[in-house]
């Protein structure tokens, strides 16, 4: 019977074992170092290391030179080029880590924010409550006056002339 090629091999068998790592590992080294390619201290080790370079290969003792002038320092450009191959990766995997991180924060961030809005609007719910709850509550002038008030008419039912006092 033939394979179907719309779907998958249950086994696959391979001569080369494949080396199982940890993801989590291999990207905090390649932020290590694309986080080192991004200082000023890598631009001067690599600008030292070009100058020395270049100085050997072009003024260093002829029989011990290893990059000739004549042909544009080959083996220069091609180290350059073999850096810079290797540094977009891991600066892109840096990122694409960088991202994911951002994107979790961005959604703790929002989750913190509805929990924030809905406190929010519980507080002013509440507030509002009890300032309807203390507009029926009696102040302290209220309930004077309203002594006043009946110390006023005691002292008018009292008043001599009325009538008999009452008991």
């Amino acid at each position: 019977m033939a394979d179907r090629l719309d779907q998958p091999k249950e086994i696959r068998r391979s001569f080369i074992p494949r080396p199982q790592m940890d993801q989590d590992a291999v990207g905090k080294a390649t932020e290590g170092i694309a986080r080192f390619l991004g200082t000023p201290r890598f631009l001067v080790y690599l600008t030292v290391f070009c100058a020395l370079w270049l100085a050997w290969n072009a003024w260093g003792p002829e029989s011990l030179r290893f990059d000739s002038a004549a042909n544009g320092f080959t083996a220069l450009t091609l180290m350059l080029s073999l850096q810079a191959s290797y540094a977009a990766p891991l600066i892109l995997l840096a990122q694409n880590r960088q991202d994911d991180r951002d994107r979790v924060m961005a959604e703790h961030d929002r989750q913190r924010g509805e929990r924030n809005l809905a406190d929010t609007e519980y507080l002013a719910r509440e507030m509002a409550a009890l300032r309807i709850a203390l507009g029926e509550v009696a102040t302290r002038d209220f309930v004077r006056s309203e002594i006043r008030n009946l110390l006023e008419e005691l002292d008018e039912r009292d008043a001599p002339g009325d009538g008999p006092p009452r008991a």
